[in-house]
């Protein structure tokens, strides 16, 4: 096996790792209460309480990228949270989003604005996730090679 090859592979298990530590924290902040879905409401949130944000989470599809409106939505947002220290994601499917969130992005028959989700931490919360600590630890390290806002692949399940 050649360097590039053992590099390689370390990074499909290590971007694996990190889905599944996303997975982790997005299925076990939802039950407390600790997930904000949509743009405008995260604006909100982040403009109301920005310390207990600690993750940002910005979803699209392929048709989404033509999206001018979103985009700028997500400058703003991005903007916003390297100034505050929040730690920041792209992800690239928002039904896969949707169903890790156990099907929060659909109301009724109407597909909810999952283009932009923040999950906080209560103030009074000692919430300590592993899960949290990888994903936080992958952000980190983007940052020091110049990757303010990494993207990670969301497969289909």
């Amino acid at each position: 096996m050649t360097f590039e090859e053992f590099n390689g592979d370390y990074s499909v298990e290590r971007m694996d790792s990190v889905i599944k530590a996303l997975e982790e924290v997005l299925r076990s902040a939802l039950p407390q209460g600790c997930i904000t879905v949509g743009v405008y409401e995260a604006a909100k949130s982040l403009n109301m309480d920005p310390d207990n944000v600690v993750l940002c989470i910005l979803a699209t599809d392929d048709d989404d990228v033509k999206d001018v409106a979103l985009q700028i939505h997500f400058t703003l947002i991005q903007a916003f949270c390297c100034e505050n220290d929040i730690n920041i994601l792209r992800v690239n499917n928002t039904r896969r989003l949707a169903h890790i969130l156990g099907g929060a992005g659909i109301h009724g028959s109407e597909q909810m604005d999952l283009h932009c989700t923040l999950v906080t931490v209560p103030h009074a919360s000692t919430w300590k996730n592993p899960a949290m600590g990888k994903v936080n630890r992958f952000c980190k390290e983007s940052r020091c090679m110049d990757q303010w806002v990494p993207i990670i692949n969301l497969p289909e399940r």
